[in-house]
């Protein structure tokens, strides 16, 4: 086990993201969520986890494969064209990790993803989680927009409001 992440983990702590992800932050994410997806058929879905488990760090779980567990666990994939996209941010690790359905993940380079996660983790380190956020969630719409643009039907099949774990 990497001690120097285990203290991260230890220090970290739900109140710690509370500070990062208040009320107003999280509102504000909602309300970008809701009206970019306006712009598309895809789903966007947010959440924040502060630390792992002693259990999931001494398995060495990854920022990428705990992301892929709550992208299962949160049912991102339930969309009817497969066109759900989780954004997870890891706040003990600083790593934000972004997670596509198979509708979208056959359209986009894995490299695209990973210079909206790059965006974010500049402002993170800048302590400016809210604009960090809304510059990924901005950055998916636009992605999905231009796969996925907006039908007909405007049908909502995943929750807006992101999640802290």
């Amino acid at each position: 086990m990497d001690l120097k992440r285990f203290w991260r983990h230890v220090w970290m702590s739900p109140l710690k993201a509370r500070r990062s992800f208040s009320d107003a932050t999280l509102d504000a994410i909602q309300r970008e969520v809701v009206a970019l997806e306006q712009r598309h058929r895809g789903e966007v879905c947010v959440v924040v986890e502060a630390e792992l488990s002693t259990a999931q760090l001494w398995g060495e779980l990854s920022s990428r494969d705990r992301a892929r567990e709550v992208f299962a666990s949160r049912c991102v994939w339930n969309t009817e064209e497969n066109n759900g996209v989780l954004i997870y941010l890891l706040l003990a690790d600083h790593k934000v990790e972004v997670v596509a359905d198979r509708g979208v993940d056959a359209k986009v380079a894995p490299g695209q993803w990973q210079a909206i996660c790059h965006v974010m983790e500049t402002h993170f380190r800048d302590g400016r989680f809210e604009e960090g956020a809304l510059a990924g969630v901005r950055a998916v719409s636009e992605v999905l927009a231009s796969h996925f643009p907006a039908g007909a039907e405007g049908r909502n099949e995943l929750g807006d409001r992101p999640v802290l774990m």
